[in-house]
């Protein structure tokens, strides 16, 4: 059996209530590592540290850890833990919430100046948004514009379409779900129902209903039965009554659960109790990570990657979603067939509508109406004739048209019912056009499997590797690439390194220019500038902060890489223009004082004397990730980045916020390193932000 490696709706439901118990608890800091897991690090009076992890990646959960079990500090905090201490930092957790039965939580925090939400989306590619008091998208993770909706910074954040709550739908509703189907129970309960593949079977197993039942053969008694059993479910879950379970097989976690499934008893699944569910879910996926970790250093030293079940897997995936695509487009048709239906049939539709709003409007209730509607049927007439079905609950009347079951709102016209039908039709259009997406990612990733394969076999006898020598090493190819890194003090501010070798810091910000001129800049540096306005200080190190300072001839070179940094980070790249002007003096041409009458604002600067001019210096920058000693993320002139790094990517002004160029290069890396792992912890989104012009951008082809 397979680990669980996404917490199920169910799951979920019943973290709600336990972590709803830690109300009030007060946010000290919030950390982000990699592209996908959220650290929200906490104070309860009660309870003392708490440690909330939320991970939206390959893994998908959401839980309080041990506080001896979460992982150290990142570094560097990127942009979006920055934003996240900024709005947290000292607010209160007001509680989190489950959207419908879907896999989604919202956090809520609360703060004297501004209150926020976090939403992990728990599904599919996995997503987090922080939102303001208003409910518009401050930050995500992922960029989302789909048809049917947009995750998108400055948007109102958009929930998926509602889909079939089981804990709440009636036994009536629950029926009509159920007859609607052409499959079998099980099959039913877990797509229908929403309930999922192992709680579609336990309820079969619960209700004593046998789960491969044709739906055609199933009545009243088994819609019973399963009916009590998801209300049992629902009162458990809300009630927070737990026996929760962590389950083995062969010594090896595959599952946890609120409480006992008869479903793993059959499978002769070994168990362990946890006093919360909480902390089963922490345990579970600290021994899922410690399992993992192990199986990594056994695909280490094995010989050969297994590249036929990568590229069976792929294949694999491509068929389901080829399936669905196929899927969408038939319920789309059928949607817009029903549209056209009532229009086909106008005057018989706008009969039994009219007819229906009448007896309502006098007040005849809707048992009475069904046995009018049935009687004129026997009478001939063809508007009663053309209904099959009456539901008071929902206010529905369902009418046969051409042998195809249309089932409209009583208290709208056929226009509004149409229009409904017509939007659920491009609702549905838009998860094609999602499908359509991940199918092309999904083909990149089996080509890029194949291609991993052959360079592997056409490498016949390859050479041990020699570990000293790194520029000799494929890091494309590498299925594990060790990280080394360390903290640098240029590493706040703007930097690269020159092709000569020399370190050139900018300011990010007018303070961080003020701290360069009086505190970095020394008088064996050269100091560049822009005509531009808005341009960073960009200052040529002679030497590092505590190294004597020495004369030094910089190579033209190294000048021109300097002036080309200074341009492409200042507002010449915001404007959108692809050259600029900059200059160079010595520092003591730099002063912060100013001519008499005059003031000088923070970040500013006068320089006299004469300058040295670069024009027509060119708005291009590239980033790429260094492999070779340290492994990180740099960026910079094209000619001082492209050396020493195992790939890159370049950039000019263009039309892509900040953020959205940072994942587009992220992915173009993805497409290019076999080690991922490697890749989200070392080259992140906000990491490559880091080294990205303020405005907008575009990828260079090459």
């Amino acid at each position: 059996m397979d680990p669980k490696r996404e917490l199920t709706s169910v799951d979920l439901a019943a973290l709600v209530t336990e972590l709803n118990r830690y109300e009030g608890a007060k946010v000290d800091k919030v950390y982000l590592y990699g592209d996908d897991l959220l650290r929200f690090k906490m104070r309860d009076f009660d309870r003392g540290r708490v440690e909330l992890l939320v991970e939206v990646g390959d893994t998908k959960r959401a839980h309080a850890a041990d506080p001896d079990r979460v992982p150290d500090a990142p570094g560097r905090p990127p942009n979006f833990a920055k934003m996240l201490r900024n709005r947290l930092s000292g607010a209160d957790f007001a509680g989190v919430e489950q959207f419908e039965f879907d896999r989604i939580l919202t956090f809520s925090f609360e703060r004297g100046d501004e209150n926020t939400q976090v939403v992990a989306e728990l599904f599919g590619q996995g997503n987090a948004a922080v939102l303001d008091e208003t409910g518009e998208v401050v930050r995500s993770l992922e960029t989302v514009r789909l048809k049917s909706r947009t995750v998108a910074p400055g948007a109102q954040y958009e929930f998926p379409a509602s889909r079939v709550n089981p804990l709440s739908v009636s036994f009536e509703a629950f029926a009509r779900q159920m007859d609607d189907s052409d499959t079998d129970v099980v099959r039913t309960l877990a797509t229908q129902l929403n309930l999922g593949g192992l709680y579609a079977e336990e309820v079969c197993t619960r209700a004593g209903v046998e789960k491969t039942t044709p739906i055609e053969e199933a009545g009243d008694e088994e819609y019973r039965a399963l009916h009590d059993a998801i209300d049992d479910l629902r009162t458990r879950l809300r009630a927070g009554e737990f026996d929760p379970r962590v389950y083995e097989d062969d010594g090896a976690v595959v599952d946890t659960t609120p409480f006992p499934l008869e479903e793993h008893e059959r499978e002769g699944l070994d168990s362990e109790a946890a006093d919360t569910f909480n902390r089963a879910v922490d345990e579970y996926f600290h021994r899922l990570e410690r399992a993992a970790d192990d199986d990594s250093v056994e695909e280490a030293a094995s010989s050969r990657p297994d590249f036929e079940a990568e590229v069976a897997k792929q294949k694999r995936i491509i068929d389901q979603q080829e399936g669905a695509i196929e899927e969408f487009e038939e319920q789309a048709e059928a949607e817009r067939r029903r549209a056209e239906l009532l229009y086909a049939n106008y005057d018989l539709v706008d009969e039994v509508l009219s007819t229906v709003r009448d007896a309502r409007a006098s007040d005849v209730a809707w048992d009475e109406i069904r046995e009018t509607l049935a009687a004129g049927a026997e009478r001939g007439i063809p508007a009663a004739a053309a209904v099959i079905d009456v539901d008071g609950a929902e206010a529905t009347v369902t009418i046969e048209l051409d042998d195809t079951e249309v089932t409209v709102d009583v208290d709208t016209g056929v226009e509004k019912n149409a229009d409904r039908l017509y939007t659920e039709a491009k609702r549905i259009e838009g998860k094609k056009e999602g499908a359509l997406a991940a199918i092309k990612n999904t083909r990149e990733e089996l080509d890029a499997v194949k291609q991993r394969r052959d360079a592997w076999e056409a490498d016949d006898d390859p050479e041990p590797e020699d570990e000293t020598e790194d520029a000799d090493r494929d890091w494309l190819s590498m299925e594990s690439i060790p990280i080394r890194s360390s903290e640098e003090w240029y590493e706040r501010f703007r930097w690269f390194h020159t092709s000569d070798g020399f370190l050139v810091i900018g300011g990010r910000n007018a303070d961080q220019n003020e701290e360069i001129v009086t505190k970095y800049l020394d008088k064996h540096d050269r100091f560049f500038h822009t005509q531009a306005h808005g341009g960073p200080v960009t200052v040529v190190k002679a030497s590092g902060p505590s190294e004597p300072s020495e004369p030094v001839d910089f190579p033209e070179t190294t000048s021109e890489e300097a002036a080309q940094f200074a341009v492409s980070y200042s507002s010449t790249w915001k404007e959108g223009r692809y050259a600029g002007e900059a200059y160079a003096v010595d520092p003591d041409q730099v002063s912060k004082t100013p001519e008499s009458g005059e003031y000088i604002e923070k970040g500013s600067f006068v320089v006299r004397g004469d300058r040295t001019y670069f024009r027509d210096v060119e708005s291009e920058v590239a980033v790429g990730v260094q492999c070779e000693g340290e492994t990180r993320v740099v960026g910079g002139p094209p000619s001082a980045i492209e050396d020493r790094v195992a790939t890159t990517v370049r950039l000019q002004p263009g039309r892509y916020a900040q953020n959205d160029a940072a994942k587009m290069v992220y992915r173009e890396f993805k497409q290019r390193f076999a080690d991922q792992s490697f890749l989200r912890k070392v080259a992140s989104p906000d990491r490559i932000q880091e080294f990205l012009p303020a405005g907008g951008s575009q990828i260079v082809e090459e």
